[in-house]
């Protein structure tokens, strides 16, 4: 049977895949948003867990991220206002933006522990289909009330209409508790702290040393990723921290202004980074929702 099979498998028991697998599948029924693995017999599998039993598992992260692209395509035509702010969702809608946020959380999580438990290598295009599916995640829980606030929310000074004199920073929220993480603001030379962002100093300020203001954010993603994992850090700050650095990262990153697709200009070390960034939010969040990462019923 071809491993991209999208027919919907006959019920199983209580198979879960820990023995030896043959022919895995993909479940995606239409309607569905994203998709999940399924043994020969019909089990729901994670990839992980089938990763480490299948005869070929070098086949099976690749075609994950295909079904992940596809499923990006199909979620963006059905709720592609939504998901750009062009309207507020109907309950329907904020029904299916909750139901394909947890999809893609779980799918991107699914890879992440799939490359660890196989020692995989993280390509370019895995990092851009997991950055595009963590930039609609971020999308999807926007207006349904599902993102906590960005570092330093509430202590910044607000923007005024018309040029700005000053320059950019990377602020650390509490270098005491290094999992709240960074953000950028524009220091003016009245003494204001105004916010900012990475996409802004890239490409709508002058002056700017683009690659040095690129590898401090990549620093400090890597420092929050690291905290996070800390004994004593706040999961719920630190998931908040993840998800506004990984955002601004992306953003700054789109394949152009309308674009929802990333561009890491071949850069294999931020496909790893995107990856470990937005599986780092996925472990946080799921301490505090555990069947966030469940696979479906």
């Amino acid at each position: 049977m071809d491993p991209l099979d999208r027919r919907r498998p006959e019920p199983a028991g209580d198979e879960r895949g820990l023995t030896p697998v043959a022919r895995p599948r993909i479940v995606q029924d239409e309607g569905q948003a994203g998709f999940y693995w399924a043994t020969s017999a019909g089990a729901p599998i994670s990839l992980p867990d089938l990763v480490a039993v299948d005869d070929e598992p070098d086949r099976l992260l690749p075609t994950h991220l295909e079904a992940l692209d596809d499923a990006l395509i199909i979620a963006t035509g059905r709720l592609g206002e939504v998901l750009g702010g062009g309207r507020r969702p109907d309950p329907g809608e904020q029904r299916a933006l909750r139901e394909l946020h947890r999809s893609l959380d779980r799918l991107c999580h699914e890879y992440a522990a799939a490359v660890a438990v196989s020692a995989g290598r993280i390509d370019v295009r895995a990092g851009q289909i997991v950055g595009t599916a963590t930039l609609v995640s971020v999308l999807a829980r926007q207006p349904i009330g599902l993102l906590g606030p960005a570092p330093l929310e509430g202590t910044l000074d607000d923007p005024t209409l018309g040029v700005v004199g000053g320059y950019g920073d990377l602020v650390v929220a509490d270098p005491e508790r290094p999992w709240t993480g960074a953000r950028w603001v524009v220091r003016t030379t009245d003494g204001r702290r105004l916010p900012a962002t990475l996409g802004m100093l890239l490409h709508d300020s002058s002056g700017v040393n683009k690659e040095a203001a690129v590898e401090e954010h990549r620093a400090a993603l890597r420092a929050t990723i690291a905290a996070a994992d800390l004994p004593e850090a706040d999961r719920l700050a630190a998931a908040c921290a993840l998800d506004w650095m990984l955002y601004d990262f992306l953003n700054a990153h789109r394949d152009g202004p309308d674009s929802g697709a990333i561009d890491l200009h071949n850069r294999t070390e931020d496909a790893a980074l995107v990856v470990a960034a937005s599986d780092a939010s996925v472990r946080c969040r799921a301490a505090f929702d555990p069947l966030l990462t469940a696979l479906p019923a």
